[in-house]
Formats: C-alpha cells, structure tokens, sequence
C-alpha cells in the first residue's frame, strides 16, 4: 500500500549551451537548446496525467521554459528558493577552469568566491521542502542539477554536501517519498529522451 503523504516529482530544465559545455550556471540565463526543448517535451510525454496540487520552478528562463514546454506553464509559480546554488566568479566557468587556479575544487567541498554556500542552499530549499510537506497532494519542482541534489539531500535529513552522490542529467524526472516513516529516493535520474 502507496504512502499517502505528499512526494516531490523533481525535474532538471532541459539542455542548454552551458549545460553541455559543463560550465556553472546559476544567475545567468541561457536559454534551452533545440535539444533541451524537445527533452521539455519529452518531460511532458514521460509526466502523463499526472496530478499535482503544487507546481514550482526556479525563476530562470531554463527552468520555466521547461515547465511551460511540459504543459504546466498556465500553473507554475517561480521561487528564488529553487534557483540553482549561486557560484559567485565561477559563473560560467568550468569545473577543469577553476581547478586551474584551485586545485581540487568542488561545489560540494570549496567555497564558491561570492557565491553561496552549501548551508545557505540548504536554508532555501527547507522553504520548499515545507511548502511540499503542507501542500494537498503531490508537488511538481523545475529546477538545476545542485540545488535539486541538495533539496535531496535534505529530504534524507542529510547534510546538503550529500548531494553530491547523487548525479543528475538534464531532462530527468526523481521522485522523492516516504517509506513508513522514512523520507527516501523513490526513482532517480530517469530520463525522458529528446
């Protein structure tokens, strides 16, 4: 028997020029390649009739273009909370870029130079994790590849640099949920094709 409380269906925007390419991208906005607008609507094909009593996006245009292109752009409401993890002067760099004058840098383990950190990621999508826990059914999230992980995270009750063992692709639908009364990772990372 289906545990009854609410789930959070979590879907990454689709691909984008920055997104192939691996640069961060947080604060600027890039819209969905050819590609990742034919993934937005592989996402609506893959969310079928699928009923939502709330629907959230980051306010980027990656993520609402997605939200609209996978049928839910008459009832998204936007949310500074599921805006990616801001990376300060890593904004369109690379992972191998920074490491060339940080050694060994991750999100998940370095300071992001004026960015944010993991715990004040964290601090934002606890908003959204309550929001989804008060709603009257299941929610519906548009959002980016770290702050998703770190929402995860928190959903485990775990630390938010925990999310970085979950790996997530662009176009991919996650369902968090429950187990009696464990929080846990119902699907991950499931494509939706282009």
């Amino acid at each position: 028997m289906r545990d009854e409380r609410r789930r959070a269906w979590l879907v990454r925007h689709g691909e984008t020029e920055w997104s192939k390419a691996g640069k961060h991208t947080s604060f600027s906005d890039i819209p969905l390649t050819e590609k990742g607008r034919a993934e937005a609507h592989g996402v609506k094909a893959r969310l079928g009739e699928q009923e939502f009593a709330l629907v959230l996006s980051s306010p980027r245009l990656r993520a609402v273009e997605t939200a609209r292109l996978a049928g839910f752009g008459d009832r998204v409401e936007t949310t500074e909370d599921l805006a990616e993890w801001n990376y300060g002067a890593y904004e369109g760099l690379t992972t191998a870029e920074i490491r060339e004058t940080e050694p060994g840098w991750s999100v998940w383990t370095h300071e992001a130079t004026g960015g944010e950190t993991a715990a004040q990621v964290a601090t934002r999508v606890e908003r959204v994790i309550a929001r989804i826990r008060a709603a009257d059914g299941d929610a519906l999230l548009f959002a980016h590849k770290h702050v998703l992980r770190v929402l995860a995270a928190r959903w485990l009750d775990l630390p938010p640099t925990e999310g970085r063992h979950l790996a997530l692709d662009t176009a991919t639908i996650s369902i968090l949920g429950w187990e009696r009364e464990d929080p846990v990772v119902e699907r991950w990372n499931e494509p939706c094709g282009a």
